[in-house]
């Protein structure tokens, strides 16, 4: 067959000239991968210098062109700050906050024309691969805004002598190991993160995208996910999990699912910390319109709206906790939003269908309690602490629907003053219909009451506070209350009805409905608060609304001490009429002793007398 085809004269000339072709071709391109790579590896080089302004350099080992197919491969890549030039910067007030230091064993390049690059100047390269590339960064506030620098060009403009512009369409970071040292706090907080994602799309230099605030980095897109990250705390009291993070910065949104935080078990919980024990899982947490860019170089956070959904918190509070007598101010909304980040500014906070729940351990009774808020949902307002924004509006508002003991529906509105010093707040709320059984849960552990049949129509509160004090109005509206009073059985390790008191707090004390009757004006209370300063915020609101609630079902100050002595003259006459019981009965007993002493005297006289 190969005869027959080279029989014929111009046969033979056309396979020896295209073997010939290929040999040049071939050859040709040895000699320009040869040629040209210094020559490459000496534009990467001189390109990075010019780029950061001598503040970082580069190094690599090797480097490949492969003319034929178009790509380059680069091998032990090394990008390093120039620590005089940093240090000299620092000193002038221009240096930057954060820094970088890479390590990428290999690099590909495709579909890039070294033509290009050398006579017109323009790199145009197809797409970029790197993996598991090794990033640290450290961050130090040097400046909390652009420093004023006398060299004003942008990028481009720095690169435009030896660079037309350069263009990527795509850039894949895969297996991403990145260390993280923030060195802004008083003390030194390190981060890691292992197999990262990250991809880039249409990085694109030139005279239009250098001033292009669209993009970020001079890319139209940049996108990092991150897989089943799990960690714990430094203090090993907590484990951690997510299950996806995703960044957009061209939709400047930040998406995390799957977002758990899981404290160690109790016992060891408590025997290592005097803090109290939180729990939360999320199953989304979206932030949007999130300014990465000003977060990445001043940790300005800065976002539209914050949105999360479905999810649980818990608190449990520490048993063991001291008694104090410190100001708790810092637990006051007003002053936390100052203690979640240095600069913060969320315009919307939305929450739908979280679950919360607070309980502790109550000594008394040796019982834990809780207090659940089922299905939250609503909104906060002007959540920040910027001074800017706080000049614009000082006020962040609450306002959420949820349901107390997964009963009644409770809606509630607060106001927060954010710049006031003693932390000026109000709030107003509705809770709905509801079996007042189902708060036994709360009662029976904290208060050692069992509310035995009752029905809430309503309660409402509106309340006005400071640091120092809160005072508002109250209104209960229920009918046929009735309670039994516990007291611990420590044989069982339960409470155990104390059948007298409850007898006598529902003849005589409580207050079986409010109003009285048909027709009457229902009781309203208001009430006057003055805060211990080691109280809380929350134990101040349930304190405050406590005065209020007490003698709406008759249980007053004024009724609480009668009682109290009533039920002490009580116990008083019955401890009484158990001595005078006692005195009755050994009086008995020395009559009857007498009575048999008697006998038996009669009887030996009797004996006696037989004798004789």
């Amino acid at each position: 067959m190969a005869l027959k085809f080279l029989k014929h004269k111009w046969h033979k000339v056309t396979l020896i000239g295209s073997a010939i072709f290929l040999v040049l071709l071939f050859a040709a391109a040895f000699l320009v991968n040869s040629y040209w790579s210094p020559i490459l590896s000496s534009k990467v080089k001189d390109s990075v210098i010019s780029a950061t302004d001598s503040l970082y350099k580069a190094d690599f080992s090797d480097a490949e062109l492969d003319v034929l197919e178009g790509r380059i491969l680069i091998y032990n890549i090394n990008l390093s700050v120039d620590t005089q030039v940093y240090n000299r910067r620092k000193a002038q007030g221009l240096a930057p906050n954060n820094l970088l230091n890479v390590h990428v064993k290999r690099l590909i390049l495709s579909h890039i024309h070294p033509f290009k690059l050398y006579f017109e100047h323009v790199v145009d390269i197809s797409r970029i691969s790197i993996t598991s590339p090794n990033v640290q960064m450290s961050y130090l506030l040097n400046h909390t805004k652009d420093t004023i620098n006398k060299d004003h060009r942008t990028v481009w403009q720095k690169i435009s002598k030896t660079l037309k512009y350069i263009h990527v369409g795509e850039i894949f970071l895969s297996d991403i190991k990145f260390k993280y040292k923030d060195y802004s706090g008083n003390k030194l907080e390190v981060s890691e993160l292992k197999e990262m994602n990250v991809q880039a799309t249409d990085l694109l230099i030139d005279s239009a995208t250098q001033t292009d605030n669209s993009r970020l980095l001079y890319c139209k897109d940049i996108i990092a996910d991150l897989n089943d990250y799990k960690g714990i705390t430094p203090d090993g009291l907590y484990k951690y999990n997510i299950k996806q993070l995703k960044l957009s910065t061209r939709i400047s949104q930040l998406m995390i699912h799957g977002l758990n935080f899981e404290p160690v078990n109790k016992r060891t919980f408590f025997e290592k910390t005097m803090n109290d024990r939180f729990t939360f899982g999320i199953d989304s947490l979206w932030i949007n319109n999130f300014d990465y860019l000003r977060y990445h170089k001043y940790r300005i956070m800065n976002a539209s709206s914050l949105v999360i959904h479905n999810g649980d918190f818990s608190l449990f509070n520490n048993p063991n906790k001291p008694a104090s007598h410190k100001d708790k101010i810092a637990s006051f909304p007003n002053v936390v939003i100052y203690k979640i980040y240095p600069d913060l500014k969320i315009d919307t906070v939305r929450i739908k269908h979280l679950d919360v729940t607070y309980a502790e351990h109550n000594r008394q009774s040796n019982l834990d309690g809780s207090i659940h808020f089922n299905n939250t949902s609503g909104t906060l307002l002007n959540v920040t602490n910027n001074k800017e924004a706080l000049q614009k509006n000082n006020i962040a508002h609450v306002n959420l629907t949820t349901y107390f003991m997964n009963r009644g529906k409770l809606e509630t509105a607060f106001n927060f003053n954010l710049t006031d010093k003693n932390a000026r707040y109000d709030y107003k709320g509705h809770l709905g219909p509801m079996e007042l059984s189902a708060v036994n849960e709360a009662t029976m552990p904290f208060a050692m009451v069992k509310i035995t049949a009752g029905t809430l129509k309503s309660f409402d509160f509106a309340f006005k506070g400071s640091r120092k004090e809160a005072k508002g109005k109250v209104t209960l509206l229920y009918n046929d209350l009735k309670v039994k009073i516990l007291k611990p059985d420590s044989v069982n390790s339960t409470l155990k009805n104390k059948m007298l008191v409850s007898l006598f707090a529902n003849l005589f004390i409580l207050k079986h409905n409010n109003p009285d009757g048909p027709g009457q004006i229902p009781r309203t209370f208001n009430v006057d608060f003055k805060r211990p300063i080691d109280f809380p915020f929350f134990k101040s609101v349930w304190r405050s609304m406590l005065l209020g609630l007490k003698p709406s079902v008759g249980y007053d100050e004024k009724t609480q001490k009668a009682a109290t002595a009533r039920m002490a003259q009580g116990e008083l006459n019955k401890k009484n009429r158990k001595i005078k019981k006692a005195i009755r009965q050994q009086k008995r007993a020395e009559r009857k002793h007498k009575r048999a002493l008697e006998q038996q005297q009669e009887e030996a006289e009797k004996a006696a007398k037989g004798k004789h």
